[in-house]
């Protein structure tokens, strides 16, 4: 396993995350969540990602019982704030109201005393950002966050907060969470690659196969047992185009002339970037897991030669 430094940060992360979304509390059970996280630990990864809004919070529980018997000191525990978790008006958004009584609620699933890492999960038009600020580096004085980030902001709204912290004297964000992939790439590449240049602000991405599209997996059709043939995920469905399947093919073919899957070779041109900490995946299986972390390895074969077949095959490089 490879590490990372999160951003500016002294904090090293494993370039390949285990998340928590969709699956945990929900696809597998907490016997099968529990033996991937295990497993994702004895492979080298330290960095497992949640958000409170996870399977209505389900997900922290299981994964707060998948790391009971592991080091806490050797581990990146990550939360997120922001959608309605909680009754009434302020059960939601990024007030200090909301933000405080969610830690709470995240720490106590999670059975764990502090955060590594605590995401704005969404900006909130409601509420400046000034108190935003003020509230996490409350947090972080009171030892109950390690660091704070935000998760799909806009260049300028992160570089507000920067700016407000550096004014006052507090702690600033110091990571983005955005989603970041072969289909979904404008957003990191044109509005956030800025802003991780001048101010040091580490990217930790989620959805690098777009859905699973990416694998592969849907070439031939939608399987039996998938996601996208699960009632509630129309909205995967929706995406999974012709286009899209055609580029799907044709990068397999680029990924096993390199002895890679589609999935390995798209997880690698993500980690070709300097700005990724860490790339968070999902896995329903141990094979799944496994695959996704021997992509670190694969980073090296990202020659200019094949970044350039990719870029033909993808059509979507961001003008600047």
């Amino acid at each position: 396993m490879h590490y990372r430094r999160l951003g500016r940060s002294g904090l090293k992360l494993s370039e390949i995350a285990l998340g928590a979304w969709v699956t945990f509390g929900d696809q597998i059970s907490e016997k099968a969540a529990s033996r991937l996280v295990h497993s994702a630990y004895d492979e080298g990864i330290n960095f497992f990602d949640n958000a409170d809004v996870y399977a209505n919070g389900q997900a922290e529980i299981v994964m707060g019982e998948a790391i009971k018997d592991l080091p806490r000191e050797a581990l990146v525990i990550s939360s997120k704030v922001f959608s309605q978790t909680m009754p009434g008006p302020n059960g939601r958004g990024l007030s200090r109201k909301h933000i405080t009584e969610s830690v709470h609620a995240s720490l106590k699933r999670l059975g764990t005393d502090y955060l590594d890492l605590y995401f704005c999960h969404r900006y909130d038009p409601d509420t400046p950002i000034d108190e935003v600020v003020y509230t996490m580096d409350t947090l972080i004085r009171q030892g109950k966050i390690l660091y704070w980030g935000t998760s799909e902001w806009r260049g300028y709204q992160i570089a507000t907060a920067i700016k407000i912290a550096d004014q006052h004297h507090l702690a600033p964000p110091i990571m983005e969470q955005p989603q970041y992939n072969m289909f979904h790439r404008y957003h990191v590449e044109t509005d956030l690659a800025p802003v991780c240049k001048e101010f040091g602000i580490g990217l930790t991405t989620f959805s690098p196969l777009y859905y699973g599209i990416l694998t592969g997996k849907y070439n031939e059709g939608i399987p039996k047992g998938t996601r996208a043939e699960r009632d509630g995920y129309g909205w995967i469905r929706e995406r999974i185009t012709p286009e899209r399947i055609a580029m799907v093919q044709m990068l397999n073919s680029i990924a096993q002339d390199l002895g890679l899957t589609t999935a390995q070779l798209a997880i690698a041109w993500l980690l070709r970037r300097k700005e990724i900490s860490s790339v968070i995946t999902g896995a329903t299986q141990l094979k799944q897991l496994k695959e996704n972390i021997a992509a670190g390895d694969a980073v090296v074969k990202m020659s200019d030669g094949i970044l350039e077949k990719i870029e033909q095959i993808l059509g979507n490089y961001p003008d600047e």
